[in-house]
Formats: C-alpha cells, sequence, structure tokens
C-alpha cells in the first residue's frame, strides 16, 4: 500500500465521501493534508484509521462535538477513559428515549391501522392527522 493517496482513494479505502472528507477537514475533525508538488492533497495511514474512527462514531449515532471529543481522548491514550464513559451513558439514555417515542409513534399508528375505511372521507389516518396525532402521543 502507498505511504499517500488521493482524496479518491481516502474515499474508496475508508467508505467516506470526498465531500464529507473535505467537511470534516473544514470542522477540524481531520488535519490538513500535505499538498503534493501538484496541489493535491496528500493523505496517509492514519488519515484513513481517522476517518474510519469518525464513520463509526457517526453510524453509533454520535455527533460532531462529541465525535471531536473522543477523537481528542484517543489522541491521548494515558487520560482517563471517563468522559467517553459519560458520553455513551449520555448517548443511552438518549437512545433510550427515542426508542420509547418510537413505541408510542407505534402504538397509535397500530390503533390507527384497526380501523380500516372505504373512502378518503373516512379514512382514520387522515382524519387522525387532522386533529394533530401529536395530541394523541402525549402522555
Amino acid at each position: 500500500m502507498p505511504n499517500h493517496y488521493t482524496i479518491g482513494v481516502l474515499s474508496r479505502e475508508s467508505g467516506v465521501k470526498v465531500e464529507t472528507i473535505r467537511y470534516y477537514e473544514r470542522s477540524g475533525l481531520l488535519s490538513p493534508p500535505a499538498r503534493a508538488a501538484s496541489g493535491y492533497r496528500r493523505y496517509g495511514e492514519e488519515d484513513i484509521k481517522r476517518l474510519c474512527f469518525i464513520r463509526r462514531g457517526r453510524e453509533l449515532g454520535f455527533g460532531m462535538v462529541e465525535i471531536k471529543a473522543l477523537l481528542q481522548l484517543a489522541d491521548q491514550p494515558q487520560h482517563s477513559c471517563h468522559a467517553a464513559d459519560q458520553m455513551v451513558q449520555a448517548h443511552l439514555t438518549e437512545i433510550d428515549a427515542k426508542i420509547r417515542d418510537l413505541q408510542a409513534i407505534r402504538a397509535v399508528l397500530e390503533q390507527i391501522a384497526q380501523c380500516p375505511s372505504q373512502t378518503a372521507e373516512h379514512c382514520y389516518l387522515l382524519e387522525t392527522l387532522d386533529q394533530r396525532v401529536c395530541c394523541l402521543l402525549e402522555p
């Protein structure tokens, strides 16, 4: 494997789109790369690892601020993992809240599905939406 990659090769190797790589550079998640004499960006193995780290963090639902903090922790391996543990716990709490919200939505939709109608005029879903479904989701 070469020591330096173009942005296109980096994109293929990491599974991150070229525009997203540029965005990560602008956001400070990825260091600005060295430039070849031609002006092309030149990336190395560490950039691929960092992009994969960022991509996995995004897949797990972490936001950019959280990923930036996690990258800072990863860059200082001697530091305590306490901050990362707190982030995971906070993220789990958010996920649990989202799951509860989705379960409430599912319950409403199941209730709506129990009331079939023949015409749009008497469609329970349309009537429910017209009455503001958010009122049905409140505890």
